[in-house]
């Protein structure tokens, strides 16, 4: 399983209101193009960019934007973050 479960920070919620993006914990061996992919069947959107971090805690996150024409908000709102 590549994508683990949805990163909901503060922080987070201004960048999806913001940058149309959405955060997600993924598996360390997790690569960019599979990340993509991933987002893409799971939600049926269109993944514009995407970038990882390692967490100080050790996990991988995923920043993830979305196409213009998809809206993270309903995404966040489908995943029950808000």
């Amino acid at each position: 399983m590549i994508i683990k479960y949805p990163f909901i920070t503060e922080k987070a919620t201004l960048a999806l209101d913001k940058n149309n993006t959405l955060q997600f914990m993924v598996d360390m061996s997790a690569r960019k193009e599979q990340i993509r992919k991933a987002v893409e069947e799971m939600y049926n959107v269109k993944v514009v960019k995407v970038t990882t971090q390692i967490t100080s805690r050790g996990g991988k996150k995923a920043i993830v934007t979305l196409a213009p024409e998809n809206s993270a908000e309903e995404i966040a709102s489908r995943l029950g973050v808000f």
